[in-house]
């Protein structure tokens, strides 16, 4: 019996979210139970064949698909396949980000950005960027060096704007910080006498400001919905600098793979390499991503900012304008996945279903791909 035929649905745990923040209400009622001994109900043959029907297209290999539907009210799997398979899962692997980000720092968690300088009107030494809170490295493992920039601005501790400066996207974010710190010190009349520069702070000087980030439900809202990949990976490292020592890509990937272990995901064949999905090297399953999404739809602190960080189908974000007609149009919340070799969606459909679906190929047809999904997400929408 696989771990998706162990997901059982228990008791009610009803939900009400605002309107502004999701569309339409969804009521769910699950608890994630691994482990258990006795199968999920029989799930109805004819929606089963519908959804079988839904994925095949051509120019898409069946044995490199994996799907899995579980019905949240009766605990069955309407519809299986390939679900403990391990794929690329594209940008689906942002959901472990979210997940575990909101698991351990909470929805009203704040970045916090701190000037350090013992001037007021003129600054005698130099104006030092100091992003040592990470490592150094500018992508993650397994990128395509077309990603950087091209997908991700470089990864850093200290950024202003993203990275842009003079018009550009800059090779060294903290500079371009410091300097445009600079800048805003001398429009005020505070003179600098020494050169900017980066670099690592020998002794900790008087803070002088602190800029406060919007909550983290807001910064993964944005992240999971246009489905950002710099924020992904700055928020793994961040992971990674709290719980594990370090503000690397590695450590924070084994503090998301420990979150994940503890709320009962079943980790075979899962690989975490990045937060954002452009790597190569990362694999999930359709079982880990459907019990990932409900251990977030169970958690009660964190449920209402982790439904919020999935796009809504017709609506926003990713899927603004995919499964725009009913009966799929704002009842279908979900993640998005597209790179050239992997195509992915998993989510909710109302309060009815969890599904999951990856797709891989080289390359993988986009058109055909998503073509499936939709027709999968809107045979679950028309069933609920």
């Amino acid at each position: 019996m696989t771990s998706a035929q162990r997901l059982i649905a228990l008791g009610a745990l009803s939900l009400s979210l605002r309107a502004r923040r999701l569309g339409p209400c969804l009521a769910a009622a699950a608890v994630l139970l691994l482990g258990l001994a006795s199968p999920a109900r029989a799930a109805d043959p004819t929606l089963t064949a519908r959804l079988d029907r839904a994925l095949k297209v051509p120019h898409v290999d069946p044995s490199r698909t994996a799907a899995l539907a579980v019905d949240l009210r009766t605990g069955a799997v309407v519809y299986g396949r390939n679900q403990s398979l391990a794929l690329i899962p594209a940008s689906n692997q942002k959901l472990p980000v979210v997940y575990t980000a909101l698991s351990l720092l909470g929805p009203g968690y704040r970045f916090h950005t701190e000037v350090a300088s013992w001037g007021i009107r003129r600054v005698d030494g130099a104006v030092i960027g100091d992003e040592s809170w990470f490592d150094a490295r500018r992508v993650a493992p397994g990128w395509k060096p077309s990603f950087y920039i091209g997908e991700s601005p470089p990864l850093s501790a200290l950024v202003v704007d993203r990275g842009r400066y003079r018009g550009h996207t800059s090779a060294n974010p903290p500079l371009a910080a410091a300097s445009l710190f600079r800048q805003a010190l001398e429009a005020k009349g505070v003179r600098v006498a020494g050169r900017t520069r980066s670099g690592v702070l020998a002794t900790v000087g008087l803070p002088l400001a602190r800029d406060v980030s919007e909550p983290l439900a807001d910064v993964v809202r944005f992240m999971g919905r246009e489905s950002d990949n710099y924020t992904a990976e700055v928020l793994v490292k961040q992971l990674g600098a709290l719980y594990a020592h370090r503000g690397s890509t590695a450590a924070g990937v084994r503090v998301m793979r420990s979150t994940l272990e503890a709320a009962g995901v079943p980790l075979a064949g899962v690989r975490l390499v990045d937060g954002s999905g452009l790597s190569r090297l990362d694999r999930l399953t359709a079982s880990a991503l459907v019990a990932l999404l409900v251990a977030g739809l169970a958690d009660g602190e964190l449920r209402d900012a982790f439904l919020a960080s999935l796009a809504v189908a017709g609506v926003d974000g990713t899927l603004e304008d995919r499964l725009e007609r009913r009966p799929a149009r704002g009842q279908v919340i979900a993640k998005t996945g597209s790179t050239s070799a992997a195509s992915a969606l998993s989510g909710f459909v109302r309060d009815r279903y969890v599904f999951a679906i990856l797709q891989n190929g080289r390359p993988i047809s986009t058109y055909w791909a998503r073509l499936a999904q939709d027709r999968f997400a809107t045979a679950l929408a028309a069933a609920g």
